[in-house]
């Protein structure tokens, strides 16, 4: 059997977050919506004593050539050694035979492509123009040149638990967008102000308050894949016009629904809206401009296996990688 190795570094040469990487989205999403793919629950696995975690997601997509098996980790108290706290790997599995084809060594690269950039195309205002971001590590760097993508950005406001952090996002991110990236003091006042808003913290408790939100805008919460994890307060929640989840179970096993279930003021056999249905135009997104729109992304298999196939087909076509003889 032979088995193709890609390296965190080959994987970055091949799949830059461009449009392509938000149409492996795209197909997921709309997979899922129209019943065409079947995915098991997340596999978490919460090790406290490291102060870590680890997550297992797959799934299967008709029509795909492989499927992906991910693992991702997170532990947190890496960078005090001087390492990421986030890595992960991709087992590729034919799709026909369930043999092994590829093993995706990224590093977790793969995983932070998953793109919020979706979600606020399709439930965003095409003209929102001024983007918000709470957090200042990988995440809140890739969704928002993911945003930029798929909206006609002209200003970007951050805002991170230390300043120091949040200006030195604020002069990588001006150079690399072209547009002015401001900090702000406070999350409050990043919210208030913006037109598209993107979490990307691990708190634990919540940042987003009702009071802040404000017609017309659109939130992406990115930050909560766990169930002791918590960006938006259950009152934001619930005051949004449309709210949107990848998953439904899942955000509300390990999103910002379970919160908002048990605060009371949702429930879980309300109608909650998959992204997916809206992709595929079997469930409305925005319905008018003075909507407010909040989507939880927790994070799919579908995803996984969508971006999987995608870096596979174009290592195929640049001829790259190493192929071992198992």
């Amino acid at each position: 059997m032979s088995v193709l190795i890609l390296t965190e570094a080959e994987l970055r040469q091949l799949v830059p977050m461009d449009l392509a990487a938000i149409g492996a989205a795209e197909q997921a999403f709309r997979a899922l919506g129209e019943g065409r793919a079947i995915q098991p629950p997340v596999l978490a696995l919460e090790i406290p004593p490291r102060n870590a975690e680890v997550d297992i997601k797959t799934a299967y997509i008709e029509g795909l050539p492989q499927l992906a098996i991910k693992t991702s980790s997170g532990f947190f108290d890496n960078p005090a050694h001087g390492l990421p706290s986030l890595s992960g790997f991709m087992a590729a599995l034919s799709a026909e035979t369930g043999r092994m084809e590829a093993v995706l060594l990224d590093n977790g690269y793969l995983t932070d492509l998953r793109t919020g950039a979706l979600a606020a195309r399709e439930l965003a205002r095409p003209d929102a123009r001024i983007a918000g971001v709470l957090g200042t590590g990988l995440q809140a760097r890739m969704q928002i040149e993911a945003l930029k993508l798929v909206r006609p950005l002209e200003q970007v406001l951050v805002w991170g638990r230390r300043a120091e952090t949040a200006q030195g996002y604020a002069d990588e991110m001006t150079q690399r967008l072209g547009i002015p990236v401001e900090i702000r003091d406070t999350a409050e006042a990043v919210v208030r102000e913006a037109e598209i808003v993107i979490t990307t913290t691990p708190s634990r408790e919540p940042i987003v308050q009702r009071e802040w939100l404000h017609a017309g805008q659109h939130l992406t919460a990115m930050g909560s894949d766990a169930p002791y994890k918590n960006e938006i307060a259950p009152a934001a929640l619930a005051y949004a016009t449309r709210f949107v989840c990848d998953v439904a179970s899942q955000s509300l096993a390990l999103g910002e629904l379970g919160p908002a279930v048990a605060a009371g003021v949702m429930t879980e056999t309300a109608q909650h809206t998959e992204l997916g249905t809206v992709v595929c135009g079997r469930a409305a997104g925005r319905t008018g401009d003075d909507d407010i729109t909040l989507c939880d992304l927790t994070g799919t298999g579908a995803q996984d296996t969508a971006i999987a196939a995608h870096a596979l087909a174009l290592a195929q076509k640049a001829n790259l990688g190493h192929i071992i003889n198992a």
